[in-house]
């Protein structure tokens, strides 16, 4: 076959010249420094993706289709917002364009792309280069004419046609070979095994809603944080990039995670629509988006329905009981469910008001809604915390914790909360040690993710003597809640107890490099000094935390006053000693913190009456008795302290 012959063969097998043009055809959209693909809806700038779904980007298209006319309010509505969609179409039309804008850096009152025409709609007003067209009209101007009118000169061109035409189509095939060998050489996208859901946005305009949008993301965080072998980061984490500025592979790197989670969430009435999105971490490549709109009646299935889709998405194989947990759920009393996130929204401020608030708002959903397990678990969580406050435990308050944390596993044995609260009340209050460690397991066979039963069972694990699982376990809380100051402070804490000074020293620089002004880290390095010999650096950083704290925090005084004890100078110490013991008298301070500073000054006859004392009020502080290295070491060779050991059920 000569060439001639192969390249009319190839024109023939490939069409006409106007056929042959259309698999080059584009259908990317192009104005300014943006490309917009309409039948992906993928928006780039510049080459890089901008992340835009939803209403937004199907507005976009619209605008596009038409650019330079008027889209009209009631024709966006038409398309966007049928009939039976629940909404209020004004503030969500102003919230999709608010977004959409958001996206294209630009601005309403000086618009570059998209102008407002008051009550009537919006028009595209940039310069649209539509390649597809431009192809179009190019391959419309050249194309042959009859054969009837054709003369030699058009004959000749045709055939010069038919050669150029033949080698756009071998290098078009070569092009496909090539990019098909690509990718099937290409290797698989990484394997996601971590992520963070940041928190929500409130679309509502109203910032009295903003408990609604964080209790959410907090929800759909516990629902993911259930599934195995994923680790999703902790709320007190992900808060930190509320309203954040940076872009996804800055948050992924400095939370250590593959993949972000993002979205929005809106209530409409008696509706809920929540926009949620799947984006790798290290490239911001779009992974999955979807929107769902239910009844607030079904906001808990509504839920577990995007963790299991985002499950499904980054392929991770749910265990029957897993799925179990993620199956369609009963529904919920709207007004109770309120009141329980309010509850919750609360409960993470710490503080001792916000604490008796959260009390009131759960109280207040289960006289709602009685069988709500979620808002007993709530009810517990505030009393548990609320109880540990101040120099002494509240009895009431760990009593009424303790009922509520038994009434929410009665309720559904499945939360983990509960279990956690209970473990807790047991190794602090109760000095069950047995209990403490069976409803920790039992808490995180339930949730393996939950960073907070973590941290709590890694202190149980060193108050009994389990150092290096301790350490294990503090990993894991730091792993899970990387930019927690409590919790990175912690694990240099278990470090330093099991003697490992340099690391500690490591980590509570990190913790320190978190927050300079963060008073229990710089308590830490106190200790860690003061373990070193290094007594005159010890002092400094005790002093530093009571100044950052107050000086009305004893817990930082006592430690301060220790330090001074230690190194000799008695007279300080004494009047530390002093000021507690008025403190105590008035009920702000435990009796263990006048047997810790007694025993220090080496005056052990007194150290142990007030340790007697300390038993009897069931002071916290009396959990740390085992643990080496900090305030009972000057007491631990005395014969009475191993009886005081075997009491609390604390000698190996």
């Amino acid at each position: 076959m000569t060439a001639a012959t192969s390249q009319i063969g190839i024109y023939f097998a490939l069409g006409s010249p106007a056929q042959v043009a259309s698999p080059a055809k584009s259908n990317v959209v192009r104005f300014g420094m943006y490309d917009f693909a309409p039948h992906t809806q993928e928006l780039h700038k510049e080459g890089m993706r901008v992340r835009l779904e939803g209403q937004p980007v199907a507005i976009l298209k619209m605008l596009l289709n038409r650019p330079g006319e008027l889209v009209t309010r009631e024709e966006l509505q038409k398309t966007l917002w049928p009939a039976d969609t629940f909404v209020d179409f004004e503030h969500s039309l102003n919230a999709a364009v608010k977004r959409l804008r958001a996206a294209l850096n630009d601005s309403a009152d000086q618009p570059r792309y998209i102008e407002t025409l008051a009550r009537r709609g919006y028009r595209f007003i940039a310069p649209v280069n539509a390649d597809g067209a431009e192809i179009a009209a190019v391959a419309s101007a050249v194309a042959p004419t009859p054969a009837a009118a054709q003369t030699p000169l058009a004959r000749s061109g045709r055939r010069l046609w038919l050669i150029a035409i033949a080698v756009c189509a071998v290098a078009v095939v070569a092009w496909g070979w090539h990019q098909w060998r690509h990718q099937t050489a290409a290797p698989a996208a990484p394997v996601i095994r971590s992520l963070a859901v940041l928190p929500l946005e409130n679309l509502s305009g109203d910032p009295s809603q903003e408990y609604f949008a964080d209790g959410m993301t907090e929800e759909l965080i516990g629902r993911l944080s259930n599934i195995h072998g994923i680790r999703v980061i902790s709320r007190t984490s992900t808060m930190q990039f509320k309203h954040t500025q940076l872009s996804v592979p800055e948050i992924a790197r400095t939370l250590r995670v593959d993949a972000i989670v993002e979205g929005s969430v809106m209530r409409e009435g008696g509706r809920i629509r929540i926009h949620a999105q799947l984006i790798r971490g290290a490239t911001d490549e779009h992974i999955w988006a979807e929107e769902y709109q239910r009844e607030y009646r079904s906001i808990l299935a509504l839920q577990e329905e995007v963790a299991r889709s985002i499950a499904e998405r980054i392929e991770i194989s749910l265990t029957p009981q897993e799925r179990a947990r993620l199956a369609p759920t009963s529904i919920v009393d709207p007004e109770a469910h309120e009141d329980y996130l309010k509850g919750r929204y609360y409960f993470n401020q710490r503080t001792s008001d916000a604490l008796n608030k959260s009390i009131a708002y759960f109280r207040q959903a289960i006289a709602r809604d009685p069988s709500s397990a979620l808002s007993y678990s709530g009810l517990a969580d505030a009393y548990a915390l609320l109880g540990f406050r101040g120099g002494f435990p509240s009895k009431d308050a760990l009593f009424q914790a303790k009922a509520a944390a038994l009434k929410s596993i009665e309720l559904d044995e499945t939360l983990a909360e509960p279990h956690a609260s209970l473990a807790f009340i047991a190794e602090t209050h109760e000095w069950d040690w047995a209990t403490a460690e069976r409803e920790y397991k039992r808490a995180l066979e339930l949730n393996p993710g939950d960073a907070r039963v973590h941290h709590w069972y890694a202190g149980y694990l060193v108050y009994v003597g389990r150092l290096d699982e301790g350490i294990a376990e503090a990993r894991r809380a730091r792993d899970l809640d990387p930019l927690s100051l409590p919790v990175n402070n912690a694990l240099a804490g278990r470090l330093l107890v099991a003697g490992r000074y340099d690391e500690a020293l490591e980590q509570v620089q990190k913790t320190l490099e978190l927050n300079p002004h963060f008073a229990p880290a710089h308590q830490t390095l106190g200790w860690v000094y003061l373990n070193q010999g290094k007594h005159e650096e010890a002092i400094d950083e005790f002093q530093q935390a009571v100044q950052i704290s107050g000086t009305d925090d004893t817990n930082f005084v006592l430690d301060l006053g220790f330090a001074y004890a230690t190194v000799g100078n008695r007279e300080k110490a004494r009047r530390i000693l002093a000021k507690l013991k008025q403190q105590h008298d008035r009920g702000l301070v435990p009796s263990g913190s006048i047997a810790i500073l007694h025993g220090a000054l080496g005056e052990r006859n007194e150290a142990f009456a007030w340790l007697e004392e300390a038993y009897k009020e069931r002071d916290p502080e009396l959990t740390y008795l085992k643990v080496p290295g900090r305030r009972f070491e000057p007491l631990r060779h005395d014969p009475r302290f191993r009886k005081l050991l075997v009491r609390m059920g604390l000698a190996d």
